[in-house]
């Protein structure tokens, strides 16, 4: 593979799947644009041409790549049936793994946690940092404003696949992590659907080109509060991911968040 990401002496060298996905095309363009790392292994399920200089290989030989190229980090945004495939790759090659995809059964993801028993992973619904920022201070407000109804709207492009977004979810479970007295998301409403005591509503749009919305509302008590967050475009996650490759490269295998990341006080 070309080192085309970064110089020959670059501190980290990267595999990345999906390279002709959106998201993957974000990851190689961004380390190409970062000084001290490396592409050193680019893959895709079907055939693509190269992405910042970076030769693309079929997706089947990730496992002989990764034996031979010795990434220190893989970054995957690639769909649920791929990721799994390709943690078990990882595992099996002792490489670390950094993962955003979304849209997994449970089943998926136990299999991409059985990953961590063999090398670090770390996986993240959104590697934006505001969005980091969102989610603790939604805990902070939901457990603040005990008894106030919450609603959570979310806004994609119109190619998105899963609903709600990843991040919508990881949202919701913080939601409920502190107010026990929320337990069932409602996906929308129509007809006769006055509000129930315990419920969350749910809603999502999916609409030309955004990358990314979600806002929560909370009401009650004769006022509301709106956090919101949005992203200007997919820039901002591949950053973050490369974040997560430089530091979960070298780390013990476990299983590890985005959240990790920016206690630690970002790379190291």
């Amino acid at each position: 593979m070309s080192d085309a990401g970064g110089s020959a002496d670059a501190d980290l060298r990267i595999a990345v799947t999906g390279a002709g996905g959106r998201m993957g095309r974000e990851v190689i363009e961004a380390a190409a644009d970062r000084e001290g790392v490396v592409v050193a292994v680019a893959v895709n399920r079907t055939a693509t041409d190269p992405v910042a200089g970076v030769p693309v290989a079929d997706a089947g030989d990730l496992g002989e790549l990764l034996a031979s190229e010795d990434p220190d980090v893989l970054v995957d945004f690639t769909g649920p049936e791929s990721a799994v495939a390709y943690a078990e790759a990882c595992a099996d090659a002792g490489v670390p793994l950094v993962t955003g995809t979304t849209g997994f059964a449970e089943s998926q993801i136990d299999s991409v946690q059985a990953a961590s028993e063999a090398v670090p992973v770390l996986k993240a619904s959104n590697f934006a940092r505001g969005v980091a920022a969102l989610r603790r201070a939604v805990r902070e407000a939901a457990a603040a404003l005990p008894g106030y109804d919450v609603e959570l709207t979310e806004t994609h492009h119109n190619a998105k696949r899963d609903a709600p977004s990843g991040t919508a979810k990881s949202i919701l479970d913080d939601v409920e992590a502190v107010r026990e007295d929320l337990d069932e998301r409602v996906h929308g409403r129509e007809g006769d659907a006055p509000r129930s005591p315990g419920e969350v509503g749910v809603h999502a749009r999916r609409a030309g080109d955004v990358t990314g919305e979600h806002e929560v509302l909370l009401a009650g008590n004769r006022e509301t509060l709106e956090l919101t967050h949005r992203a200007g475009d997919r820039g901002v996650f591949a950053e973050g991911a490369l974040d997560a490759a430089a530091w979960l490269a070298g780390r013990d295998p476990g299983w590890y968040g985005f959240g990790d990341v920016l206690d630690a006080g970002g790379t190291e």
